[in-house]
């Protein structure tokens, strides 16, 4: 969620997933005048590197995926179609949508790419013929892999153009700050208008929070995966549906419910601060006119609705607003003092300064019912801490029997079962996106004037969590994103992505 996509709590135009995923090249096939058939290249925001790539099978019907190169994805495309000229698909795992005009020649379509909350962004693509070279990112050369201990010079000659003219020059406002977990062991480096213990808002970071939360209360025998939504809200508040299977719990924290990204009675007061005045009464407005029935066959649809509607249930079924719901199970536990809804009076003096896309200086967002979805707060310092709770629950102070911290390590393990495939070779367990094979997990977010992306690599035994005071749009190649990418493969002795391109 971010200024002008302020609704959407993701930072990518694409999405935080590619980055993750594997690339999976198409030959081409041959290109004829008023048809799709083939390779096709374009760049969105002039950076992100896309390739398209069509079949039509023997009735006619379009097929195909969209190719991240830059961050090395593949996502299918649905609803393709070619109607005199006028090409259109969608990627409904991102909300993604594109209407162009293929050229008289063609060679060339000309259009534009939107994505639920997110305004219109011309993207242009033109054909590959058989055997053309795809574009391709410049690594610099592998060195060797480089210890923690050692990696803050290394880091500040990445940083140093960074800091001179790019994205965190004085003129920006632009302060980031990186944490590295390793091995049990923590640096945490910053960047520009950013201190070690600035604090950020997280967006949707916060869902992995709202899905230990529901894990917690299944390992204390207060819910089950299983229980309907309607069950956990107040007698009456939802009618139950005539026909069709309730959505549950899990359908909610797998993104498997099928609910839309946003409710369509959303209508914010003030775009600057979209959340705060969508309370209970607009979110139970919205259930009278969409029951709660799970499709026949639900696919991973990214949906804040569904998880700030988790959050909520939850906060119910426990007796206690969201935030004292996850300060009982999870920071107060974890001993996350930095991590919260609401704002102390330290957390206000070292809240960093957010900026939009635009570069303009923005306010803090508030939220009501959908705050499960991506109300809180945080440090890097903390998101180290809870990024190693989850490279190793086994060595987190499980108190006295009984007592909330008692039951982390189980609910922890619980929201790293996989369950559902996302996009690509992801899968999803409780939140938390991962690579089936190389089991790295992640989660991104953004807000009106922050981004944020947080991995844990169990493999490894490593950790990151990148915090940055700009909202991330227009690149589509989240900074972030590039951030991690180039420590991760300094760190690891792989060939390393630019910073900025």
């Amino acid at each position: 969620m971010t200024n002008s996509h302020q609704y959407s709590w993701k930072p990518l135009v694409i999405f935080s997933v590619l980055i993750l995923a594997g690339f999976a090249a198409h030959a081409a096939i041959p290109q004829n005048v008023m048809s799709l058939e083939g390779a096709w290249q374009g760049a969105l925001g002039g950076r992100l590197h896309i390739v398209l790539t069509f079949t039509k099978d023997a009735s006619g019907a379009y097929a195909g995926s969209l190719n991240s190169v830059d961050q090395g994805a593949m996502l299918p495309m649905q609803k393709i179609t070619l109607d005199n000229g006028t090409v259109h698909f969608a990627v409904s795992a991102v909300g993604g949508v594109y209407q162009g005009t293929l050229s008289k020649d063609g060679k060339a379509i000309t259009g534009t790419w939107t994505q639920t909350g997110v305004p219109a962004q011309p993207l242009n693509f033109t054909w590959l013929p058989p055997g053309a070279a795809k574009p391709e990112v410049k690594l610099a050369p592998a060195s060797p892999p480089v210890a923690l201990a050692d990696l803050k010079p290394v880091i500040d000659s990445e940083f140093a153009p960074v800091l001179d003219h790019g994205l965190l020059a004085n003129s920006t406002g632009g302060g980031i700050v990186i944490g590295v977990y390793d091995h049990g062991q923590t640096k945490i480096f910053a960047y520009g208008t950013a201190q070690p213990d600035s604090v950020f808002e997280i967006g949707s970071v916060t869902k992995t929070f709202t899905a230990l939360a529901l894990a917690q209360l299944v390992e204390q025998k207060t819910a089950s995966l299983s229980d309907t939504v309607r069950s956990l809200l107040p007698d009456g508040a939802v009618a139950k549906p005539e026909q069709g299977s309730e959505i549950d719990l899990a359908d909610l924290a797998t993104q498997h419910a099928g609910l839309p990204r946003m409710p369509d009675n959303f209508h914010p007061k003030n775009a600057a601060d979209p959340y705060a005045d969508y309370g209970a009464v607009q979110m139970y407005e919205y259930l009278s006119k969409h029951p709660l029935v799970l499709p026949a066959n639900p696919e991973f649809v990214y949906s804040n609705l569904g998880f700030g509607l988790l959050g909520y249930a939850l906060s119910v079924r426990a007796g206690m607003s969201y935030d004292q719901l996850i300060k009982t199970e999870i920071t107060g536990p974890l001993h996350m003092n930095d991590t919260s809804v609401r704002l102390s009076g330290d957390q206000a003096k070292r809240l960093i300064q957010g900026y939009d896309a635009a570069g303009k200086p923005t306010g803090e967002w508030t939220f009501d019912v959908l705050a499960g979805a991506g109300a809180l707060v945080s440090t890097a310092p903390d998101m180290l801490t809870y990024l190693a709770a989850n490279l190793h629950p086994d060595k987190i102070d499980t108190g006295a029997p009984g007592s909330p911290a008692s039951t982390l390590p189980a609910a922890i393990a619980l929201t790293h079962q996989l369950r559902n495939t996302a996009v690509g070779d992801l899968k999803i367990g409780l939140a938390w996106l991962c690579n089936d094979q190389t089991r790295r997990c992640f989660h991104d977010g953004g807000t009106g004037g922050y981004t944020s992306y947080v991995v844990f690599m169990p493999k490894d035994d490593r950790a990151f969590v990148i915090l940055y005071n700009h909202e991330d749009v227009e690149s589509g190649n989240p900074f972030t994103q590039r951030v991690f990418a180039n420590v991760a493969s300094i760190m690891a002795g792989e060939p390393v992505p630019p910073l900025e391109k």
